[in-house]
């Protein structure tokens, strides 16, 4: 083994416990816990990707902003969380965002494009209050906002680019909104 490769190794031992420190709940949240954190309530994983595949699947133009307006919608969601304000009824309209989401990309339903980015903000107002509310205090607060945008972002290009494969098979995508707007369904009738 070249004098390189082995520093390479050693190196690469040498960063596995700060891989094992990156889980959640083991480090003071930052970049990594709100990049995580998205991903780890298939609530909110649903939805994301949900309102990306349906974006991609309706083929309009501007429609990167229906995804936008929901990024925009869970950062402002997470400071009203932050601040302490209460949103009312935020687990119902999650789990409604759900089955709205899921059945428009089921249906493949284009809606003009003003009032798609006001559902998708709006719905995602919920789900950023969610994520805010439950973020400790001991976080730092931007790193992990950060986070969370950026997952949403790469949560919704990867609802779009699943549209996007699925154009030569459009039931696997008609399905996959059905999954979704069941998942909203079930979540609906255990509330």
């Amino acid at each position: 083994m070249t004098a390189s490769r082995l520093t390479a190794v050693i190196l690469a031992l040498g960063l596995l416990p700060s891989l094992a420190l990156a889980h959640p709940g083991h480090e003071t949240p930052g970049f990594v816990a709100g990049l995580l954190h998205p991903l780890t309530g298939l609530d909110h994983l649903l939805a994301i990707l949900a309102v990306g595949g349906w974006a991609a699947a309706t083929r309009r133009a501007g429609g990167w902003r229906v995804p936008a307006s929901f990024a925009t919608g869970m950062l402002a969601g997470a400071l009203l969380g932050l601040a302490g304000l209460r949103l009312p009824a935020a687990e119902l309209l999650i789990a409604l965002s759900l089955l709205v989401f899921g059945s428009l990309m089921m249906l493949r339903r284009t809606l003009a494009l003003v009032p798609a980015c006001a559902l998708a903000g709006g719905l995602a107002l919920f789900h950023g209050y969610a994520h805010g509310a439950e973020l400790p205090a001991s976080a730092d607060t931007v790193a992990w906002l950060s986070g969370m945008v950026t997952a949403t972002v790469l949560l919704h290009l990867a609802g779009a680019a699943l549209a996007l494969a699925s154009r030569r098979h459009p039931l696997g995508l008609r399905l996959a909104g059905a999954a979704v707007a069941a998942a909203g369904g079930g979540l609906l009738l255990g509330l």
